[in-house]
């Protein structure tokens, strides 16, 4: 850890030095996670660094050596301060006693011998034990280029030019135990030390898995379970009116797998999230993932599908013969996702709530791009090579070394085209940088530096766990993600411009069976459409002709690699080309809504249960088993399927045949509770689409703004669909894009090198002061401060001014003159004087 000759929080103190702390056991541990916290959060400058307070206060269970010559000690001893070094000294064995270390290191370098010789001296003269030591920075010593090259990646230099962080030999590498005695021969007791050290390491980190926060509940539930029962019921009620005993059987056997597993704290933290998010207006999704088939979920309001209409499976999404942990992942309006976990944060305190570390890596074509500039090679040469390796997300290095002839015959050259590829399969998959993770946040039962170290990204200030997400839930913090989804917010916009028509829409209740949706889709007008907009999947619907969500469900569903096989069949089974069979008559119920083609991951569970006799959560554990290609599992549970299907009277040869039938599709069947909340949600962007296309084309230009990939893309489709968009207009035009008597009007923030202050000062002026009369006008009542000549100008070629100049030319001309003029008459008008 760097450590400061000052206080931690003092941006004055800028020396820092390095000191080496191990864990000997859990309260080490802990003090670790504070110290490491702390660095980052409070300390931050230039580099996380800590204090001799914090070494006062979290130096329990801990281990202290002196280091490199970077530390602390050898660095006064480098600067011949030897009383202030042995007074440091005194400090640590102060505090750490027995388990403090002076550190000899030899890497060849000058500093290192003058650093020894001094510490030798001191351990005598305080009776402070030596260990031998070497700096680890690369496990090979062949390694030390590529070590060097991923420095100079860092910093941004040449190869060929000095850097400062760079290192002087090439002995940081992981030395042997002979290497190690051979160099430090006359101190043998020192290389023996290590293992001294070592064996006081005695650490096993408590990993609990996640500890759910307490959630408080109203004085008159006697519990947690209660409350969430009397929540669930009331939900019910409101969702069906009715409860007949179908929902209500329904509701308690989930209740009854949700209560004894222990998840009824995380059923009513989302609930409260979302119902917070619900009440403010923040659009939320439908649901996500397997979630969407628990129908405590619907009655939570946490999710919008009815599981009973859709006949979607709680089991898929928790049951108790598989124990893990239930995962809602909430889709959040995009532009208002940040206050649902602002209400998170303060709810559960600051310390408790944090979001999630992410690191990015040196990817394949990355890694080539930036080895090539430091070993200065002309960027053409650069960009050529990257590009010969293969578009494949899952493409390494070495893979594309064997598919492609050309990288090969570049290392063959050798120089310093070998060295690129050399040092580039060393250096691949290296991280580079951290950032944040776009949707996760953790909360914790207590302060996140319990169970994790933290990190402020020194950019954003944003406070994330030094921990990656796989590691998370282990450690004792819940996770979820918070995500922003720009469908939500392209509804949210349409219905708000078809209200200023006078029209109430309830996207929630609309018809699902509407006669031009279906027409639009039938004809393959997709574009725009959430999950339905590809060009492949517009043919696929000119094919399909649906006629009912469950159509789209399955289509969903079937457009992704590996199931498209199996698209051929079900087209030509809805439309009649082929009679719909089914592998036994049993399964007709199961089957019928995809015309007899094994689609959804729940079908596969049913067919088990079915044709076996498993519960449906034995039934999700031989799917997983086969979808992950378990064969251990799946062998095991083989012989129970037999035995299971023999029962039910079915031929062994019959279950044999099933189970092999299973196989493929229980690898790429798609979980039917996500297809079929994403479906709803794409069947309401088509019927805004095919009923209300002015203010739907209006909101995705508004929604696509500033992709200037999608937005060309989007003005195009517009126009397609006879919709007329209508040029900025400075009188007429607002922020965004809206609708006047079936026409778009181009909004301003859409023009380019205009930003969002100036088009708020633009509005604000109109709206104060009536429409611009002209355009010295204009030129008089806006703020030049904000409003600028690179934005007037840019306003000019675009025509926003062409209603009150028309000749674009003439005011372009004329700018400079007009700009004065109008900078005259706001100084006059501000001094009081009136002009000839």
């Amino acid at each position: 850890m760097n450590i400061t000759d000052g206080k931690r929080t003092d941006r004055d103190s800028k020396n820092s030095s390095r000191v080496v702390l191990l864990a000997k056991d859990a309260v080490g541990y802990r003090n670790l996670l504070q110290l490491s916290s702390l660095a980052y959060t409070e300390g931050f400058y230039y580099r996380p660094r800590i204090d001799d307070e914090l070494i006062e206060k979290f130096g329990d269970g801990l281990i202290a050596l002196t280091g490199s010559i970077s530390g602390d000690i050898p660095a006064l001893i480098l600067q011949n301060r030897f009383d202030d070094a042995e007074a440091r000294a005194r400090r640590y064995k102060e505090r750490f006693g027995d388990d403090f270390y002076f550190e000899l290191q030899d890497h060849g370098l000058p500093e290192e011998r003058v650093v020894n010789e001094n510490l030798v001296t001191l351990s005598r003269t305080l009776s402070i034990p030596l260990v031998a030591a070497n700096e680890c920075y690369y496990t090979n010593k062949e390694d030390w280029n590529a070590q060097d090259v991923l420095l100079c990646i860092g910093s941004g230099r040449k190869k060929n030019e000095p850097g400062r962080f760079r290192f002087s030999t090439q002995e940081f590498y992981l030395k042997s135990a002979d290497e190690m005695r051979r160099i430090f021969s006359e101190y043998p007791d020192a290389v023996a030390r290590s293992r001294e050290i070592a064996e006081k390491c005695n650490l096993t980190i408590e990993l609990p898995g996640p500890i759910f926060p307490e959630y408080e509940i109203p004085n008159e539930y006697p519990d947690t379970a209660t409350y969430l029962r009397d929540l669930t019921y009331r939900g019910l009620a409101e969702r069906y009116g009715t409860i007949d005993e179908t929902i209500r059987a329904r509701a308690e056997y989930e209740l009854g797998v949700i209560i004894p597993m222990g998840f009824v704290a995380y059923f009513l933290i989302v609930w409260d999230f979302i119902k917070f998010a619900r009440d403010r207006g923040i659009p939320v999704g439908p649901g996500r993932g397997s979630g969407a088939g628990s129908i405590v979920a619907y009655a939570l309001k946490i999710t919008d599908i009815d599981p009973l209409t859709y006949n979607l499976l709680f089991e898929r999404f928790l049951n108790p013969d598989r124990v893990s942990l239930p995962d809602f992942d909430i889709d959040f309006c995009y532009e208002r996702r940040g206050e649902v976990i602002e209400y998170v944060t303060q709810k559960y305190g600051r310390d408790r709530v944090g979001q999630i570390i992410t690191f990015g890596t040196l990817k394949t074509k990355a890694v080539i791009r930036d080895v090539a500039r430091v070993l200065d090679l002309p960027y053409a040469e650069a960009d050529m090579t990257a590009k010969l390796v293969p578009n494949d997300l899952k493409i390494t290095l070495p893979k594309a070394l064997e598919q492609e002839p050309r990288l090969r015959e570049i290392r063959d050259r050798g120089g310093v085209h070998g060295e690129l590829i050399d040092v580039s399969l060393k250096l691949e998959g290296l991280h580079r940088h951290p950032s944040t993770h776009a949707a996760g946040i953790v909360i914790g039962k207590e302060p996140l530096t319990h169970y994790v170290p933290l990190y402020r990204d020194p950019k954003t200030g944003a406070v994330s766990t030094q921990y990656t997400m796989e590691m998370l839930e282990d450690c004792g913090l819940v996770k979820m993600d918070f995500l922003g989804l720009k469908t939500l917010t392209l509804i949210t916009n349409t219905v708000a411009l078809i209200r200023r028509r006078g029209i109430e829409i309830d996207i929630d209740t609309i018809s699902e069976t509407d006669d031009a949706t279906y027409r639009m889709l039938g004809e393959g007008k997709s574009a725009c459409v959430f999950q339905f907009e590809s060009q492949g999947m517009q043919t696929v619907l000119r094919r399909t002709r649906p006629t009912r969500i469950e159509d789209l469900i399955a289509l969903n569903a079937l457009y992704r690699p590996g199931p498209m096989e199996n698209i051929d069949q079900f087209i030509d089974s809805k439309n009649g080309r082929v009679p719909i069979s089914y592998p036994l008559p049993e399964l007709e119920g199961v089957l019928k809504e995809t015309y007899g083609v094994i689609v959804y991951q729940e079908q596969v569970m049913e067919i088990v249960r079915i044709v076996a006799g498993f519960s449906l959560g034995q039934a999700d554990i031989l799917r997983r088993a086969m979808g992950k290609k378990k064969l251990d599992v799946m062998e095991q549970m083989k012989a129970e399927f037999a035995a299971g299907a023999q029962s039910n009277g079915f031929p062994a040869s019959t279950a044999a045949a099933i189970f092999d039938l299973l196989l493929p599709f229980a690898g790429y069947g798609f979980n039917k509770s996500h297809a079929a909340a994403y479906s709803v949600l794409a069947y309401k962007t088509a019927y805004l689409k095919a009923n209300f296309p002015a203010e739907f084309m209006a909101a995705n230009l508004t929604n696509e703004i500033n992709d200037p990939k999608k937005f060309p893309i989007y003005i195009d489709e517009t126009k397609a669909m006879g919709i007329t968009i209508r040029p900025p207009d400075v009188n007429v035009s607002e922020k965004v894009f809206t609708v006047s008597n079936g026409e778009i009007v181009y909004g301003m923030i859409g023009i380019k090198n205009v930003g969002s202050s100036a088009v708020d000062e633009i509005i604000r002026e109109r709206t104060e002061n009536g429409p611009f009369v002209s355009f010295p006008d204009f030129l008089e009542r806006i703020d030049s401060k904000i409003v600028n000549r690179k934005v007037i100008e840019a306003g000019i070629q675009c025509g926003l001014f062409d209603a009150l100049h028309a000749n674009r030319c003439e005011l372009m001309d004329n700018l400079n003159a007009l700009v004065a003029w109008a900078s005259r008459r706001r100084d006059l008008r501000a001094s009081g004087q009136s002009s000839l």
